[in-house]
């Protein structure tokens, strides 16, 4: 064997040790957290401990290495549903996607948001290509017409981060919780378009009111002239009002009829 083809042979090695370890330490964070040793990932891995150390010298450079292939996976996912035949329904699988396996990265997520040396410049611009690749997603189902106009992705990610902590507390699984489907339903536009304010029930009446035929005293049938505001006329005068007011008193005043059995 050649030094060159021994060095090709050494460095095709080297990748494969370097995914094994990063599978191993992918499946150990979910399972055991970011406490999990380096030997039981090794073990995990099938390579000796030196091997993991060569790679990654500190399990800081470990996470920032699984957090990393994670996101790059995620950015061409969402990349590759761009090209799909129905873009809409890709970006709902994306989003099954993202909220259900977003529990097994929680310990992972959780170092990266309370460990004052993240994000490092590395999982910065792995984070911004995600970000750019989802809104570029985001947009296009907008234009589809599959999800609602005026979803930003702020609230997109945020939204993912909700349901996460819903299926993460329930322990779920692959499954998908009714309350993580209704929080990504909602991500659809609205069966009616734009719902507008009602009006208000002094709108309703003065338009009724508008709608009506002239109105007339209540006491001698004259018809009355419309004020502009307030409450609509009943008499023509001050007499035709003292003679309403005696009248209401003499039915008051009367006593109530028997009724008959």
């Amino acid at each position: 064997m050649s030094s060159a083809t021994a060095g090709l042979a050494a460095r095709a090695d080297a990748r494969r040790n370097r995914a094994l370890v990063l599978a191993a330490a992918q499946s150990a964070f979910a399972d055991q957290g970011v406490s999990v040793s380096l030997a039981e990932i090794a073990r995990r891995a099938g390579v000796g401990a030196g091997t993991v150390y060569r790679h990654f010298p500190t399990k800081a450079d470990l996470l920032e290495a699984v957090m990393q292939q994670r996101i790059e996976r995620m950015t061409d996912r969402a990349t590759a549903c761009l090209s799909a035949p129905d873009v809409g329904a890709a970006f709902f699988e994306f989003c099954v996607y993202t909220v259900v396996s977003g529990p097994r990265n929680q310990a992972v997520c959780d170092v990266m948001t309370t460990d004052d040396g993240w994000p490092r410049a590395l999982m910065h611009g792995a984070g911004e290509r995600f970000h750019r690749a989802l809104r570029e997603l985001l947009v296009a189902a907008q234009r589809h017409g599959a999800v609602r106009p005026d979803l930003t992705l702020t609230d997109l990610l945020g939204i993912f981060t909700g349901c996460a902590a819903i299926q993460r507390v329930s322990g779920a699984g692959p499954e998908l919780l009714r309350p993580t489907r209704i929080a990504l339903d909602a991500l659809r536009p609205r069966a009616g378009g734009p719902v507008t304010k009602p009006a208000s029930d002094a709108v309703l009446r003065d338009e009724t009111r508008n709608e009506t035929d002239t109105a007339h005293c209540s006491e001698c049938g004259a018809a009355l002239r419309r004020r502009g505001t307030g409450r609509p006329a009943r008499f023509c005068s001050p007499a035709c009002r003292q003679k309403g007011h005696r009248r209401r008193s003499a039915r008051a005043a009367q006593p109530p009829a028997h009724a008959e059995f």
